[in-house]
């Protein structure tokens, strides 16, 4: 089978209404704002990938940025691991992190894409993998007692085994009452999980974690700055929940301080942030090591490939924040990913239709 050459990178910009809106301690998400990459290699091969830009003001400069790294990458073989330590060394002194680390996993997922649509196998099989079903939790926004409890409900009626809703209101009585509300909807048997989004400090993190530790709480995620590792580690001593972190890590390097400090119980890496599918296999080798359990965030098609390779996968997060531009969305049956041989690639190709009406 001749080796693809990458010929060149094409994008396009869409924003995704999120219904309901996603709302957090630090705020209100209600649009999807996405760079969707397709990357052309010979004899018509197209590899894609998806960067979420969290806010539509990066939009426009993210687009820009990727297409700016065609140069360095036109003309050469299809090689995602060789490409991924050639773009790493190009932008050491620029620092892989935020925009330019975003751009750089988004078009090592492209890459990869495109690898295993040439060998016409899923993603997880040209990694090693089998098609093992990982667990999937839904999630529910900062949304009040009633409202939690409510879409917490929805999710198991879909047949979901784990809920996670986000939290950090004024007062811990109001934490609680959230958490005991989700529970009292969804019964004894359902993982339930909370999200600080790093909304606490460090001292005050403590003392409030301390009134959820009789609550059952599968895990406490993010109470303080992902990148305060040390305090994150004494947050994570003084509680008998588990804590988890990871979604706001940048590289193999960040996972690398962080499992140094034994900042969290678990780790749940994102894929754009921790470096696309390269630097997700380099970062999950290190948790492996170390023997955290691993869990993803967001992307779930993508995602849901990736744990179907690892040995110590543990949840998928699962969003519906952009299916509506996915041809074929990730399968989710009794709560469980569905994988099979029959998966394209990376599992993700584009509804046009939608793409043209989110285009911005």
């Amino acid at each position: 089978m001749k080796h693809p050459i990458v010929k060149s990178i094409s994008v396009s910009t869409v924003l995704v209404p999120i219904n309901p809106p996603h709302r957090t301690a630090s705020g209100v998400v209600d649009k999807s704002p996405l760079v969707l990459i397709d990357i052309h290699c010979s004899g018509g091969l197209v590899g894609h990938a998806i960067v979420f830009t969290y806010t539509p003001v990066a939009l426009k400069p993210m687009a820009e940025l990727i297409l700016g790294f065609h140069g360095l990458i036109a003309g050469q073989p299809l090689a995602p691991k060789s490409q991924y330590e050639y773009l790493q060394a190009r932008t050491r002194l620029i620092g892989s992190q935020g925009m330019v680390g975003m751009a750089l996993a988004g078009i090592d997922m492209a890459l990869w894409d495109a690898l295993a649509r040439h060998q016409e196998v899923p993603l997880f099989r040209l990694l090693g993998g089998e098609p093992q079903a990982i667990k999937a939790y839904g999630g529910t926004g900062f949304d009040g007692e009633l409202e939690t409890a409510r879409q917490a409900e929805k999710w198991v009626k879909a047949g979901y085994t784990g809920v996670k809703a986000k939290i950090g209101y004024p007062t811990v009585a109001e934490d609680v009452k959230v958490v005991r509300a989700m529970r009292a909807a969804v019964g004894p048997d359902v993982d339930l999980m909370v999200d600080y989004n790093q909304s606490l400090q460090t001292v005050d993190a403590i003392e409030r974690l301390r009134h959820l530790d009789n609550e059952g709480l599968l895990w406490i995620e993010e109470p303080v700055l992902a990148h305060d590792y040390a305090n994150s580690a004494r947050v994570k001593e003084a509680i008998n929940t588990p804590i988890q972190s990871g979604e706001n890590w940048w590289g193999p390097a960040d996972m690398s301080l962080a499992l140094a400090a034994d900042a969290s119980d678990f780790v749940m890496p994102d894929v754009m942030k921790i470096g696309g599918v390269t630097g997700w296999l380099k970062a999950v080798s290190l948790a492996e090591a170390a023997g955290k359990q691993v869990s993803s965030h967001l992307w779930p098609e993508l995602s849901a490939q990736l744990l179907a390779v690892g040995a110590t996968s543990h949840r998928l997060e699962y969003v519906d924040w952009w299916m509506d531009v996915i041809e074929t969305p990730l399968t989710i049956k009794h709560g469980m990913t569905v994988l099979n041989d029959d998966v394209k690639g990376a599992g993700i190709a584009w509804n046009n239709d939608n793409v043209e009406r989110y285009r911005v």
